[in-house]
């Protein structure tokens, strides 16, 4: 079933570049947004990471927390983290479930069977747990607006 804006945000426990557990819960009473990846180190999600990266004081600066989850595992987002500094939470949904919990699943990436990822989509959960903004692409060479992004900031 997909989410929409005002849904309750669906929590999650899933395993950060270090190791440790993180939950959507202990990052309540802010802005938190969820940029879900399709694959670590490939150009697309190298450019969105890296614009969120560079974009980090601005977004801050707005009561905003960046996290970003793929299915990759925290080995994979560990070295794609720390070759491009990125400086929020890469978290590994290497089971899917969160992903699933979103509906946001692509299957069968590149044509090849059961090489599930994540459609390149942008939740903003609300200081209350809602959603409060929503981007889901098919084409997962497209970006999100970030200009978009700041904006529903600035004015929520």
């Amino acid at each position: 079933m997909a989410l929409n804006v005002g849904d309750k945000a669906p929590a999650f426990e899933l395993v950060d570049t270090d190791l440790k557990m993180r939950k959507l819960d202990e990052f309540k009473g802010k802005k938190v947004i969820l940029s879900f990846f399709v694959a670590a180190s490939s150009p697309v999600c190298e450019t969105e990471m890296c614009t969120f990266r560079d974009s980090w004081n601005e977004i801050s600066n707005l009561g905003a927390q960046v996290i970003a989850i793929s299915n990759d595992g925290p080995f994979a987002n560990k070295a794609f983290a720390k070759q491009h500094n990125i400086n929020f939470p890469v978290l590994g949904d290497y089971t899917s479930k969160t992903i699933k919990d979103y509906d946001i699943l692509m299957p069968d990436l590149l044509h090849i069977k059961d090489y599930n990822a994540a459609k390149r989509s942008v939740f903003i959960v609300m200081e209350d747990g809602t959603i409060g903004y929503k981007w889901v692409s098919e084409d997962p060479l497209k970006e999100p607006n970030y200009k978009e992004i700041k904006e529903f900031l600035k004015s929520n």
